[in-house]
């Protein structure tokens, strides 16, 4: 009962005074109050099974009462029958209202927002993650500015955006004002003053400025784009030095999973009553996938394993032991016989209720193959937060980038490619550069390109790393379809004008 005034802040608790300490003794949460039995509960904490029932008849009546389901003053209701139902009042908001009410922020480019479902939806937690380079920040800035466009784009109101890694690149704001048409012709013009800022250095100032200021700001502003950039980067800083200690390992992992719970209730929270979007950038982690066991790694026969005599090697290239004495060689052939070879047993196949099969289905990885990578597993990533906060938030979208490579001896696809790819390459390494600085790796990209388009350095390679292809993938949402299995999403390209779907031409 501890977390009852958190549920139900104004919940009378004068006629339970005498009801309340036990079960406070007895560790029973709201939760056990409406999913068990009322005799259960009174046996567990040696209570009246009766006031047990008023109780919870009270706290069913308040949670009714917020829905718009009854009046909610409390009062204790009696077995369910017709006149009862005909009194309840209906829900806030029916499904039609609910769909009159669909509001989203776009992301300026009709094929990513088809595969969204229309764009970033108001009043839910939608999560965009992708390893360093995949685009993630591009998306971001984007929405920070197409929030600001009238319907159907955006809201026309403003945005906020909570840092916890880096201030906001306003010099890349200020490209995407110029170079996007849509940014750029909309009267009135988005504008950067309109994208209201936080920084939240550490843990303990991300916690204050979320449970008190955000609350405030959101009340005052009305933006209707929220921003987190990232959400792990400060809980992944403070429980590294935790997770060292042997000894505070378990309990710095189930203290971080508290704290992701009562983040996750308190971003809804915010979500619904101010009817914004709330957009959080994860960051992700390499994930190796079991291996089956080598040939070396398999066990040898039983009676060479585990054989007593001394001076037997197994790396030896003659089976004969030295302490043998000397015999006849028909004797010898006899004694020693070869060994039976065993065949490697194939690695087990992990169960359906493992993690390891399942974390396909919420992280983005694992579900298809990568197109131009030789090792699958090499590409593998997985969320930081883990499956804790995988089930706060409604939406993830997953940023996947592989490197696309020229294969020597193929020349009609490499050209086709290279033909295909050459000015989307070049816009997507200048906004690199201009976002980032020429020290953040498009040097590389760009002295590619100008190989390829001098025709030298192509032929010579037999698999040359030319340059980086992303896809969007939707992994869950409740309103759109993800991507099933084998699909590798939308592909998407970063350019002036922010991020847009790459549309292949034939020639």
């Amino acid at each position: 009962m501890t977390d009852l005034l958190h549920i139900l802040p104004n919940f009378s608790t004068a006629d339970y005074s005498h009801l309340i300490p036990s079960l406070e003794k007895h560790l029973i949460t709201c939760t056990d109050l409406l999913t068990l039995e009322a005799t259960d509960i009174a046996k567990r904490a040696q209570l009246p099974v009766l006031d047990v029932r008023k109780l919870v008849g009270d706290i069913l009546a308040q949670l009714q009462g917020q829905l718009g389901l009854g009046s909610g003053n409390g009062a204790t209701t009696s077995q369910p029958d017709i006149q009862a139902v005909e009194k309840l009042g209906a829900l806030r908001k029916s499904g039609n209202d609910l769909l009159r009410e669909w509001s989203t922020i776009s992301t300026l480019d009709d094929d990513l927002d088809a595969a969204l479902g229309g764009g970033i939806p108001t009043g839910y937690i939608t999560e965009i993650t992708g390893e360093s380079g995949a685009g993630k920040t591009q998306f971001l800035l984007t929405l920070l500015l197409s929030a600001q466009l009238p319907p159907p784009h955006g809201l026309s109101r403003p945005s906020l955006y909570i840092s916890t890694e880096h201030p906001l690149p306003t010099t890349r704001l200020t490209q995407l004002l110029y170079s996007h048409p849509l940014l750029s012709s909309t009267i009135p013009t988005p504008s950067l003053s309109h994208i209201l800022t936080l920084q939240t250095p550490d843990l303990e100032s991300q916690d204050h400025i979320l449970h008190y200021q955000l609350p405030v700001a959101l009340a005052r502003h009305r933006p209707a784009l929220l921003v987190i950039d990232s959400i792990a980067a400060n809980y992944r800083a403070e429980t590294s030095s935790l997770t060292t200690t042997p000894s505070t390992h378990p309990a710095a992992l189930a203290q971080r999973s508290a704290d992701l719970v009562r983040l996750g209730q308190l971003l809804r929270s915010l979500a619904r009553q101010h009817d914004c979007a709330i957009v959080v950038a994860n960051q992700v982690g390499d994930r190796f996938a079991p291996a089956a066991l080598s040939p070396s790694q398999t066990p040898r026969h039983p009676a060479l394993s585990s054989s007593p005599v001394p001076g037997w090697s197994h790396s030896s290239p003659s089976p004969l032991p030295h302490s043998l004495p000397a015999r006849p060689a028909q004797s010898l052939s006899a004694a020693v016989a070869p060994a039976p070879t065993s065949t490697p047993a194939p690695a087990p196949h992990p169960s359906v209720l493992t993690l390891d099969h399942q974390q396909r289905f919420f992280t983005g990885w694992g579900d298809t193959p990568p197109s131009y990578t030789h090792d699958p597993d090499h590409s593998l990533k997985t969320p930081s937060l883990g499956l804790v906060w995988a089930n706060q938030i409604a939406c993830r979208i997953a940023l996947v980038k592989e490197a696309a490579y020229l294969r020597h001896g193929d020349p009609a696809s490499g050209a086709s490619l290279a033909n295909q790819m050459t000015t989307l390459d070049q816009e997507s390494a200048i906004a690199e550069t201009s976002a980032k600085g020429a020290a953040s790796g498009a040097g590389p990209v760009l002295n590619a390109l100008r190989a390829e388009n001098t025709g030298v350095g192509i032929e010579r390679a037999e698999w040359a790393p030319r340059t980086w292809r992303r896809w969007m993938r939707v992994v869950f949402a409740p309103w759109v379809e993800g991507v099933r299995p084998g699909e590798g999403g939308v592909e998407f390209e970063v350019w002036g004008g922010g991020v847009r779907a790459v549309r292949w031409t034939d020639g």
